[in-house]
């Protein structure tokens, strides 16, 4: 489950990163606690070269009212166990929600971390997910959809695929990952004549190895809550992190904190 992630980069930031451009109303406030229901930069497959923003929760074009569908899970409704060695079919090309988007409105998510927590505590023991090397932002993958009220209220929003969880996540306790694109596959991912075989040869977990998580406060449960603390680390690292300089061993502390920070 990915039900919090942080977003913090200047627009010029991800501009250059994702070799877009905001358009003159593009008015996002970084955010170190985006959840369902707040706007949030994408990029889509129909405006590749544009940063957006969307509303993060996704409503099916079908729907009587607005919905906040902010996770689809890669395997529809199979794997239902969470099992990390499924291998089976990738059956979210079949749920009425998600068959038309991962098929035809498909969208890059821009992060810089997620939130998440074990299974059955969640955001009563949360943690911080980053990306080592200071690799931010980065992509989620994600689907998008178009909804129109019968009020003539028009709504864009989008939500973030998961696939089974990987080693660091389940030091954590967690069984689901949100999936994150490598680099070389973002362009492919937003094309229009991406086969579908290829669309699901995407939803993979990231490699653990690339990834590590540190605890934070509990502050973060509040939806409401904002700012630089919320990602304070309160706790160590599930995985040590050392850059050898000569026979030095200097440690890199956690994103966010200390040597490393957000552009923000």
């Amino acid at each position: 489950m990915c039900g919090r992630y942080v977003s913090v980069q200047k627009v010029e930031t991800i501009e250059k990163r994702f070799n877009v451009t905001a358009g003159a109303d593009f008015a996002f406030e970084p955010s170190y606690n985006i959840g369902p229901g707040k706007m949030a930069p994408i990029i889509t497959n129909e405006k590749p070269k544009e940063l957006q923003l969307y509303q993060f929760g996704l409503t099916p074009f079908w729907a009587k009212k607005k919905m906040y569908l902010f996770n689809a899970r890669a395997e529809g409704d199979r794997n239902k166990e969470n099992d990390d060695r499924y291998t089976g079919a990738k059956a979210i090309v079949m749920k009425p929600a998600f068959r038309k988007p991962i098929r035809s409105q498909r969208c890059l998510v821009v992060a810089d971390a997620f939130i998440d927590g074990p299974v059955n505590e969640r955001l009563d023991k949360p943690y911080v997910v980053y990306l080592k090397d200071n690799v931010r932002p980065f992509a989620f993958a994600g689907i998008w959809d178009k909804w129109e009220g019968e009020d003539g209220e028009i709504v864009y929003s989008f939500a973030i695929i998961t696939t089974t969880t990987n080693a660091l996540l389940k030091k954590i306790g967690n069984e689901r990952l949100p999936v994150i694109l490598p680099r070389n596959r973002e362009t492919a991912w937003l094309k229009n004549d991406l086969p579908l075989a290829d669309v699901t040869r995407y939803l993979v977990p990231y490699p653990a190895q690339l990834m590590n998580a540190y605890p934070v406060s509990t502050a973060i449960k509040n939806p409401k809550a904002e700012g630089r603390q919320l990602i304070e680390p309160v706790g160590q690292r599930i995985e040590p992190e050392y850059e050898a300089k000569g026979k030095v061993e200097l440690e890199l502390h956690g994103m966010g904190h200390y040597k490393r920070g957000f552009n923000h």
